[in-house]
């Protein structure tokens, strides 16, 4: 049990977390650990401490038996493609992406570099099986590393890629991306995690950051909120998140927790697209 700041810190590396100001931060990751928050307040290793705000946080999204954690933020991953790439093509259901138009022109990040891009992967799988999957090889995709890098090549005017669906732009896509979410099928969002080490050095540092980023102004930037009483921002595109059918936002902390699971999905993907090649953001700081 990681007993310490820098222990735990040293965890979170090898999660590839973030340590800021005396916090834990699960931001877009490889692999995703939200599993491991239960575990740690169970072993003592977090300070339990409400920030202004938990009382109003989701239920599902928060520790149920005090505050040793909770979720701080809602992301997710759309379909985002440049239209000025593909000023014909429409995407928004995962069978668009077998359009023979979009041969060589996506790209995608490696399953077994993020759990949530493996989790899109499984909820796809789920509904239209694996003859989708080798329809979607078959289209040649080109596999990267990082979950913002799809979206960086798509955007550039330089490259031929022009889609992706394992990024996120948030709600307010800029000039010349589309932004899409699927109907028929299930599309990946999940909560954010936040704690604070027990041994912090300056826990009033990281209670405050918290509390800022749990307050109604800054929840309500990000569209989505972890919390139940923020209401949807002017011009937000979708309705609010228990109105939606093609996602459940909580049920991503209950996949991660089956890890025999989540290990044998992952090797069976490696095994049809190989280990994750090239330069990693997290490791080479592009």
């Amino acid at each position: 049990m990681p007993s310490t700041l820098s222990q735990l810190c040293g965890a979170l590396i090898i999660g590839t977390q973030l340590c800021f100001a005396d916090t834990l931060f699960r931001f877009n990751s490889t692999p995703e650990t939200v599993h491991d928050y239960p575990r740690w307040a169970d072993e003592g290793a977090l300070l339990n401490y409400a920030p202004l705000g938990f009382d109003e946080i989701t239920p599902a999204y928060k520790d149920s038996v005090g505050a040793s954690w909770y979720d701080i933020v809602i992301f997710f991953w759309s379909t985002i493609y440049n239209t000025k790439k593909l000023p014909s093509i429409n995407i928004r259901e995962w069978d668009d992406y077998l359009q023979p138009e979009l041969k060589n022109k996506f790209m995608l990040t490696y399953t077994n570099d993020d759990d949530a891009v493996l989790y899109a992967f499984d909820l796809i799988l789920q509904r239209y099986g694996v003859a989708w999957f080798d329809a979607l090889l078959a289209q040649n995709p080109r596999w990267v590393r990082g979950t913002a890098t799809p979206n960086t090549i798509l955007s550039a005017a330089n490259t031929t890629q022009a889609a992706t669906f394992t990024s996120s732009i948030g709600y307010q896509a800029p000039t010349g991306i589309n932004m899409t979410l699927p109907e028929q099928g299930f599309f990946v969002s999940w909560p954010q995690t936040a704690a604070i080490p027990k041994d912090a050095p300056h826990p009033e540092g990281a209670k405050l950051l918290h509390s800022y980023i749990l307050s109604p102004e800054y929840q309500q930037l990000q569209g989505w909120s972890v919390r139940r009483d923020v209401p949807l921002p002017d011009g937000f595109p979708w309705g609010a998140l228990e109105t939606l059918n093609s996602t459940n936002t909580a049920a991503f902390m209950d996949w991660m927790m089956d890890r025999e699971e989540v290990g044998r999905l992952r090797d069976w993907v490696e095994r049809r697209i190989g280990t994750a090649q090239g330069l990693s953001p997290l490791v080479e700081n592009l």
